[in-house]
């Protein structure tokens, strides 16, 4: 329910069975909805990686931003492309005292300078779902906005469940919790990887100069039921 000043914000993250080969690396495609105050915002493709040690990359993101529910614009970055670089969502180890390190770059106009370090580990942090042992927190930021930090809670074989806020900006203090955990069915998978396979192919439109070179998004992997 809406309170004075806040919106209400509900984020659908599906890690789909298509993979896309990025900057050499065959990445995987997660489609993220991303709904404010019930109408959709910005649906997104990521792209992540893992490395041969266990660290996992963000290889690039394809976002199409809507206003009042009519497409604005879609400030892709893809690795390889006009001077994008991966960067490292989840280290292997992570360690506290341990630097900060660069989740992506991408220049201007998209300007992605997100960065993260080791907040807290072995954490405890329950949800409407359940309650998590052994929680990894990560705090990010971005250097040129200081005064806001975002923290991420990360449970094993589950993910990301909680998003809380650092900083003295009010307009940055945003809170999520996991509400739902489902693995799909295969019908309500192969619905997914059809929207994820449209996403894709606008892409080559919308954002045609960082995605014009990458080969379209594959249907190439099994994911468990």
């Amino acid at each position: 329910m809406d309170e004075e000043g806040r919106q209400t914000r509900r984020v659908v993250t599906t890690v789909t069975d298509l993979s896309k080969v990025i900057d050499g690396v065959r990445t995987l495609v997660i489609l993220e909805t991303d709904y404010t105050a019930g109408q959709l915002s910005e649906p997104e493709l990521a792209f992540f990686a893992q490395d041969n040690t266990g660290n996992v990359w963000l290889v690039g993101e394809y976002p199409e931003e809507y206003e009042n529910g009519e497409f604005d614009k879609a400030p892709a970055w893809i690795s390889g492309q006009k001077g994008a670089r991966a960067g490292i969502t989840m280290k292997a180890e992570p360690q506290l005292g341990t630097p900060d390190y660069a989740q992506g770059f991408a220049p201007p106009p998209v300007d992605f300078t997100d960065r993260a370090r080791v907040y807290k580990t072995h954490q405890k942090t329950c949800t409407p779902v359940e309650c998590y042992e052994n929680v990894l927190v990560t705090e990010e930021f971005n250097p040129t906005e200081p005064g806001a930090s975002q923290l991420k809670y990360y449970a094993s074989g589950v993910g990301n469940v909680r998003v809380g806020w650092r900083g003295e900006k009010e307009e940055e203090k945003e809170t999520l919790e996991l509400v739902d955990l489902n693995h799909l069915d295969p019908e309500a998978l192969a619905k997914v990887r059809k929207k994820a396979l449209q996403m894709d192919g606008r892409a080559y439109e919308r954002s045609s100069e960082v995605y014009r070179e990458t080969p379209k998004a594959q249907h190439t992997l099994r994911v468990g039921q």
